[in-house]
């Protein structure tokens, strides 16, 4: 039976902005993989520890530990590295000992990812782009990380420069705008309020809105209006509210 419903396309992956901020990741392995590894959970502001014997560390893993970014355990894992832990990437030329470390993992109801081992991975890295707070990732669900890495070039190409201001810009905004409206029955009136800003105001205007002018527009939040970007600027200092601006 047709349906006006999204078709279900099984064989995905549920892709998700995981927030491990200060969450224990153990990385096994100090190679090329494991310093990328350790590029994408350092920037999620995790707490890294790698187990690698010294001599195993290649120069980027070497930099992180010398500059204490991550701490090190100078030898090969042993099960008791999994105390405590919330997150184990294994980057090793060792498929026994991925395995091995995967099974303690699934034990334990640790996530794990085992590099180049798709059936052994509770989630997969994607290539991501990134600019300021905006994060895109492509997956390809373990079929092809190179074509996945070509894609999200594509993709970030496309983009306008200007992007990542203004996502940082609109979350400002956000923030304040809790600070005004803070009720939780003001959820759906502040989510489209926030939307009309995104929908009316151009990339440009965004980038270039101060906290002025976020001040400025707030006053318009509670009759649920939206003035334009000039409307905003040319409003006296006291920035008394006198009419609708609706664009």
């Amino acid at each position: 039976m047709k349906s006006n419903y999204p078709e279900i396309q099984g064989g995905g992956s549920l892709i998700l902005a995981w927030q491990v901020r200060n969450k224990k990741v153990l990385v096994v392995g100090g190679g090329e993989v494991a310093a990328g590894r350790i590029v994408n959970v350092l920037n999620a502001d995790a707490k890294v520890t790698v187990v690698c014997p010294h001599s195993g560390l290649n120069d980027e893993v070497f930099f992180r530990v010398a500059n204490k970014q991550v701490e090190h355990v100078d030898r090969k894992f042993q099960p008791s590295d999994l105390d405590g832990v919330d997150m184990v990437l294994t980057a090793v030329d060792d498929p026994e000992a991925s395995s091995q470390i995967y099974k303690l993992c699934h034990e334990k109801r640790i996530p794990a990812n085992i590099a180049d081992v798709p059936p052994e991975c509770d989630f997969y890295f994607g290539s991501v782009h990134r600019d300021g707070p905006l994060q895109i990732m492509v997956s390809t669900n373990g079929n092809g990380p190179k074509l996945a890495n070509i894609v999200r070039r594509q993709i970030a190409d496309t983009l306008p420069h200007n992007i990542g201001l203004a996502v940082q810009r609109v979350g400002m905004l956000r923030k304040k705008l809790r600070k005004v409206a803070p009720n939780i029955a003001e959820g759906p009136k502040r989510m489209q309020w926030m939307s009309k800003v995104c929908e009316q105001w151009t990339l440009d205007e965004l980038c270039d809105m101060t906290e002025e002018d976020m001040e400025m527009l707030l006053e318009y939040y509670s009759p649920g209006l939206v003035p334009s970007f000039e409307t905003v600027r040319l409003q006296e200092p006291d920035g008394a509210y006198d009419g609708p601006f609706l664009i």
